[in-house]
């Protein structure tokens, strides 16, 4: 099975091409540069570096957020309209989840994150099960940090961060964390790699085309706004 995967819901672009269960190429740079002009020259590139011709393709698999909200569109309308013209299933997978499998070495519990302004983050909870798979423990939400890392520390276990933006962080989850607070040794594991959003594949569930939605976890800015004038013309 030949499997494309690609990710641009946050500020890394990340694309992988998987030839029967290995890893035949994989792209990711993490600046801060329009995705949207980006993605398919990569996508292109890769395909040519690894001789995978798009009728090839088996199955796409891409990140759906939360993140960017334009970032996220424009991995999810890529893939879906790819998926649609060369009739191929398309899966989408969880960017904080993506984020959690770069520490499946970590037996303990896994709190993928990005920052998403004004105290707030995108976040959930993840620990591998007894059979070694990732598995969701703690609903993925947007929530202030410290109200968050509040709830964590009545678990009162060991959580390791992951995320790119761990160095605005850094500092106040160590302040409420204490020594409950676990991070990498290396920097590479805050990245995602789109590679990863192959692993346990079989339990996702390709859903049609048409049907496949962006996580954002909250209102976009201008819904919200849109939805509270229209509480305040009711009310009024």
């Amino acid at each position: 099975m030949n499997i494309l995967a690609m990710d641009t819901s946050n500020q890394v672009l990340g694309v992988a091409v998987i030839k029967d269960g290995n890893l035949a190429g994989e792209y990711m740079s993490n600046v801060q540069k329009n995705h949207s002009v980006r993605l398919m020259p990569a996508i292109y590139q890769l395909m040519s570096d690894t001789h995978t011709k798009p009728e090839e393709l088996d199955r796409i698999v891409v990140a759906k957020g939360p993140g960017s909200y334009t970032g996220v569109r424009i991995g999810l309308t890529t893939a879906k309209t790819m998926g649609w013209a060369l009739g191929i299933p398309v899966i989408a997978v969880s960017s904080l989840e993506l984020v959690a499998r770069q520490a499946t070495y970590f037996s303990g519990l896994i709190c993928p994150f990005f920052d998403a302004r004004r105290g707030l983050v995108y976040t959930g909870l993840y620990e591998q099960n007894e059979a070694g798979e990732l598995q969701l423990s703690k609903e993925e939400t947007n929530i202030l940090f410290e109200d968050w890392l509040k709830q964590l520390k009545i678990e009162g276990k060991p959580v390791l961060f992951l995320s790119q933006d761990i160095k605005l962080h850094k500092q106040r989850i160590q302040e409420i964390m204490k020594e409950l607070a676990v991070f990498p040794t290396d920097s590479f594991y805050h990245i995602p790699r789109p590679s990863l959003m192959v692993d346990d594949l079989s339990e996702k569930e390709a859903e049609p085309v048409h049907s496949l939605t962006p996580s954002y976890l909250r209102l976009v800015e201008a819904e919200a706004k849109w939805l509270e004038q229209q509480g305040e013309q009711k009310n009024g």
